[in-house]
């Protein structure tokens, strides 16, 4: 009886511990002035939903298909080596429940792409980016947080039904390294 009693109060001693060791790295550092933090609401996506833009301009309808098609949205971007080892750690941890999909490496730079499996080849339920040793490759500072800085990482999780032949798209878009391999990789 008394280590039954032992171990229960135990457990309940843990039971704080397990519940920071869940935290997200998002939630973790959505305050912190040495990181631009953006979240963006499922209200916000719905909104962008009702918005029904009419365009004959079939890339910009795809576009706001995918938009429509996102949950959530977060991301955060910093020069600190310190928190970029933390998210290296998270990324690592949180990943053994995802696919990763694909690893690109230049100059120093890294990106990975993971995804959690949706309702066929094509989409997925979680698309999660980490980028680091971007600060190698970039020349130029960019302001985070009021300061100019160099970029060390940044890490991108989004949530929804969400359609990898159009990340793929807006990926290109954006200049992504990597992005143009997206459709090869996941077939």
């Amino acid at each position: 009886m008394k280590n039954r009693l032992i171990v229960i109060i135990m457990a309940i001693m843990m039971l704080p511990l397990t519940g920071m060791a869940q935290k997200s790295i998002f939630d973790k550092y959505s305050d912190s002035p040495d990181v631009t933090y953006v979240n963006i609401k499922p209200k916000m996506f719905q909104m962008i939903a009702k918005i029904g833009v009419s365009t004959d301009d079939p890339e910009a309808q795809a576009y706001m298909d995918m938009v429509k098609s996102i949950t959530s949205f977060k991301t955060i971007v910093t020069d600190s080596k310190e928190i970029s080892a933390e998210i290296s750690k998270w990324v690592k941890s949180r990943s053994g429940g995802l696919e990763e999909l694909m690893e690109v490496k230049d100059d120093g730079a890294e990106v990975k792409f993971y995804v959690k499996e949706g309702k066929d080849a094509d989409h997925v339920k979680e698309l999660l980016i980490f980028v680091t040793g971007i600060d190698k490759v970039m020349d130029d500072k960019v302001e985070i947080n009021g300061k100019q800085r160099k970029i060390e990482t940044v890490v991108v999780s989004m949530t929804g039904d969400i359609d990898l032949n159009e990340i793929s798209k807006l990926t290109q878009k954006m200049n992504i390294p990597g992005g143009d391999h997206l459709e090869k990789k996941k077939a």
